[in-house]
């Protein structure tokens, strides 16, 4: 198993008490749609819904050094694979809830929340998210208004 999946059960194990399976099978989608030169700087796994009592929408999200990937291996055929590139990428929402907290990543387009997360990686998850986008974001700036600032 490849650097995805180290980085996902180092998540796991560090904050233990979210709700995730499935993980290996969820990290080889993620591991075969990466781009030459692309480098994986932050994973952890969640659900890919906004209902905490749905634990059935298991998904790992995985940080590049140039997106945000999120794949999802069907039980029986198939997978999911969504990206989220930083000129897409709009806001983040951190809810943190009794047991457990939720994610939600506003893209131009929609809205795509991953829940069940435990409430002690909330803010490494943040952190991450938000210094990488933030970061990569500057380099997509319109060559008018980066001579203005």
């Amino acid at each position: 198993m490849g650097n995805v999946y180290n980085l996902a059960l180092n998540f796991k194990r560090k904050h233990p008490g979210g709700i995730a399976w499935r993980l290996k099978k969820h990290c080889e989608v993620v591991e075969k749609h990466l781009n030459p030169g692309e480098k994986v700087l932050f994973a952890f796994a969640g659900q890919k819904n906004t209902k905490f009592y749905e634990p059935f929408f298991s998904c790992v999200v995985v940080l590049t050094n140039k997106r945000i990937l999120i794949g999802q291996k069907r039980v029986v055929w198939g997978y999911f694979l969504s990206s989220i590139t930083p000129d897409l990428y709009n806001d983040l929402l951190v809810y943190q809830g009794l047991v457990w907290g939720k994610v939600t990543i506003d893209t131009a387009k929609e809205k795509v929340d991953i829940s069940n997360l435990p409430k002690t990686g909330l803010d490494e998850i943040e952190t991450n998210i938000s210094e990488l986008m933030m970061s990569e974001k500057q380099k997509y700036a319109h060559p008018e208004t980066a001579n203005k600032v």
